[in-house]
């Protein structure tokens, strides 16, 4: 059976709605050209198509605020149906993309789906403080029904491994570098670390030292007495980077492959509809939330 997607976008400077569609139903070439986010066509044509589409599922159903976006986005993403409300999507697809990194709209957005029962990826940040994230959860039909991550989540290259753990010995610091918003950007960091420290793991000290408009950072003590250390450079230039210290040395991890990312986080979300299984814990969505709030 092919599960049937609605997407719904789109925020200022976010090409997932592009992006996200042509991961399932492959891509227009020619008018994905003039998505006005450069990036993504030069990364689609780096993947070999349509094999590398992910199968059993098809973005069907899009709305946008704007009509014209909409049928642009459908064209260049092979979507079937623009939609004029997007509650018309409720009983025409079996799952929904919330493709939009404005918190603040989530939740407007996310309601209705999450009334009708059906499953919702909420794009990252789900939100920005812990009153507004179970705002959200209070609506879930069920356990599960939320799915939220950073695709960073599931990057293959901002995971450390047991061979670079044991390269490193005791680990004593993390430190992580973001360009962009502490708001939309801070989230691209705080998931892949928290991957790195031990289970269980608790702050019981943070310190937020630098905070406007346009950066933002966050210092935590942990439990285990690792120091996590997250700073979102505003309109600095820097790729999304992590340095492990630890007794032994160190190690640098550089974000870079996009496709991958936002493939994997899809194909998780996927896998949590196919097998009936909770793929987003609201316990550790819950704890980066927290973060996001302590740094703003």
């Amino acid at each position: 059976m092919t599960l049937k997607l609605g997407i719904i976008g789109s925020s200022e400077g976010n090409g997932h709605p592009y992006s996200w569609s042509a991961i399932f139903n492959g891509y227009n070439t020619e008018t994905m050209e003039s998505c006005g986010y450069p990036v993504i066509p030069r990364y689609l044509e780096q993947q070999t198509w349509p094999d590398c589409r992910i199968p059993n599922a098809e973005v069907v159903a899009i709305w946008t605020q704007d009509s014209e976006q909409s049928k642009h986005i459908a064209k260049a993403s092979h979507i079937k149906q623009v939609m004029s409300d997007y509650t018309d999507m409720i009983g025409k697809v079996d799952a929904v993309l919330l493709a939009r990194d404005d918190a603040q709209n989530h939740l407007k957005y996310a309601e209705p789906f999450l009334r009708a029962g059906l499953p919702i990826y909420i794009d990252k940040p789900i939100a920005l403080s812990v009153t507004a994230l179970d705002k959200l959860y209070d609506l879930q039909q069920y356990e599960g029904q939320i799915f939220t991550c950073s695709a960073l989540r599931f990057s293959q290259e901002l995971i450390l491994t047991e061979a670079d753990k044991e390269d490193l010995g005791q680990i004593k610091q993390i430190t992580a570098f973001t360009p962009k918003s502490w708001s939309k950007y801070a989230v691209h960091i705080i998931e892949p670390v928290l991957n790195m420290l031990p289970k269980g793991d608790t702050p019981i000290e943070t310190l937020s030292p630098m905070v406007n408009d346009d950066t933002g950072s966050l210092i935590v003590r942990w439990q285990s007495g690792i120091q996590t250390n997250f700073f979102a450079l505003g309109a600095g230039l820097s790729p999304i980077t992590i340095r492990i210290s630890g007794t032994n040395g160190y190690k640098d991890l550089v974000f870079t492959d996009s496709f991958s990312a936002f493939k994997a986080a899809l194909q998780a979300f996927v896998n949590g509809l196919e097998q009936n299984k909770v793929a987003s814990s609201k316990a550790f969505n819950k704890q980066v939330v927290e973060l996001l709030e302590s740094g703003l």
